[in-house]
């Protein structure tokens, strides 16, 4: 028997949490960073939650695969609320929306078509299930779905070749743009996985962050409630991410309850059932008690009000940018200052733009590429919500605040940002030095 080769198909680091780990190691070196890679909601849990899941420290019993009765029910009404009648038995939860995404492409099979750009880790699970993700481009300001036409054509050109696209991936509001695509776009998308029968996960994590209290968010649930499968979790809204539960709404139809028995069975094996404790904090969360609400709508406004500034200060310095519609992403392409970078800084990719911004500015942010879109694009991910704060204290004033905008250590940052892109477009090579910690 051969043996065993740990370099055998490395997988990597996903890119989100290795920029994390990039940005601790520089601070660990006493560097000042502006963190503006990693996705995390940036503010305190509320005390509401905290109280729930203390309450529940002690169940340590394993429950159903699909999860507690009262999560299943309190999942069903909020998604009932939106518009979206659930049947609780077709509720399934799991430990955060990650592994529920993954366990639905292992249970649904097939390659995978996902917008062009999207979240780091569709393409990368895709490509775990052994079958593979086809990136479809995205209609320009339109996020998280991919091209309707374009999405025909490639699963067309797919089949011709004897490959199988089985369902669609879509991200309703956007990581990374931070857009929404309009309710015509949905509806197109939903006719083409209806035509060519594919299935739509539909990953509305960011659902509660839509900048605008009155705007609207069309599920594909809306338009093929027979064939799509609706994601969600409390670590976006609520900030919960390291309590990692998620639930999946899954379609009441014949689709729906055959892929409810698939799933199940993968994740019995995969963990067998999601930590009781969080369940039940997760089972307050979804049936939406005031003191909740009051915290997302003002945690919405929040990040408005900061992704708003920081495309801003993008767009003063010259780059291109579509302000962003919901959650706390920002988008912008420096394509604009592409002769200026490879000749004062040898730039020729995205990966070296970014790399530039962390080593020598101590700005860090990710790469285009690492949503799936060409090297050589000079588009990146700015992650805004770290910038409220280094302690609960900040985070909690932040949050409070009528223009959190001007908050001191929240100008420090934005003016940090336009000293960096202003010396980034004109430096002949000696850029500004980061800042020493302290």
């Amino acid at each position: 028997m051969p043996a065993l080769d740990p370099t055998t198909r490395p997988v990597p680091l996903s890119p989100t949490l290795a920029i994390n780990e990039a940005i601790a190691r520089k601070r660990r070196e006493g560097r000042q960073v502006l963190p503006l890679g990693f996705g995390e909601a940036g503010i305190p849990i509320h005390p509401s939650l905290a109280r729930e899941l203390a309450g529940a420290a002690g169940e340590g019993a394993y429950g159903p695969v699909a999860g507690s009765a009262a999560l299943r029910a309190a999942a069903a009404g909020y998604w009932s609320r939106r518009g979206l009648p659930t049947d609780p038995g077709l509720v399934v939860s799991g430990p955060g929306s990650k592994p529920l995404l993954f366990a639905l492409m292992m249970a649904i099979g097939g390659e995978i078509a996902i917008p062009s750009p999207s979240w780091v880790s569709y393409a990368a699970q895709a490509t775990l299930t052994g079958a593979g993700a086809v990136p479809v481009a995205i209609t320009p300001g339109e996020g998280g779905v991919p091209n309707p036409a374009l999405l025909a054509d490639a699963v067309v050109r797919a089949r011709a070749q004897g490959r199988t696209i089985r369902a669609v991936v879509v991200t309703l509001p956007d990581n990374p743009t931070g857009t929404l695509a309009t309710a015509a776009t949905v509806r197109r998308l939903c006719a083409v996985a209806r035509e060519h029968d594919l299935a739509i996960i539909s990953d509305e994590i960011y659902r509660d962050l839509l900048h605008d209290p009155a705007g609207t968010v069309t599920s594909p649930a809306e338009y093929a409630p027979e064939r799509t499968v609706v994601t969600t979790a409390l670590s976006k809204s609520l900030a919960a991410g390291g309590w990692r539960l998620g639930v999946a709404r899954l379609p009441d139809a014949p689709f729906g309850h055959a892929l409810r028995e698939r799933l199940l069975g993968i994740a019995s094996e995969l963990w067998s059932s999601a930590p009781a404790p969080m369940q039940h904090a997760a089972a307050y969360a979804f049936a939406e008690p005031a003191e909740l609400v009051e915290h997302i709508d003002r945690s919405r406004r929040l990040h408005a009000a900061v992704t708003g500034a920081v495309a801003g200060r993008f767009a003063d310095a010259g780059a291109r940018v579509t302000r962003p519609e919901a959650a706390f992403y920002v988008y912008p392409d420096l394509d604009p200052f592409r002769d200026h970078l490879r000749e004062a800084h040898g730039v020729h990719t995205g990966a070296e733009l970014t790399g530039l911004l962390l080593e020598r500015y101590g700005v860090g942010v990710l790469p285009a590429a690492a949503f799936g879109e060409p090297a050589r694009a000079l588009r990146m991910r700015v992650a805004t919500s770290l910038l409220y704060g280094e302690t609960d204290e900040q985070r909690l004033a932040a949050l409070a605040a009528p223009d959190p905008v001007a908050l001191p250590w929240i100008a420090a940052g934005l003016d940090r940002l336009t000293e960096v892109l202003n010396d980034l477009k004109t430096a002949s090579g000696h850029a500004l030095a980061p800042a020493l910690a302290g």
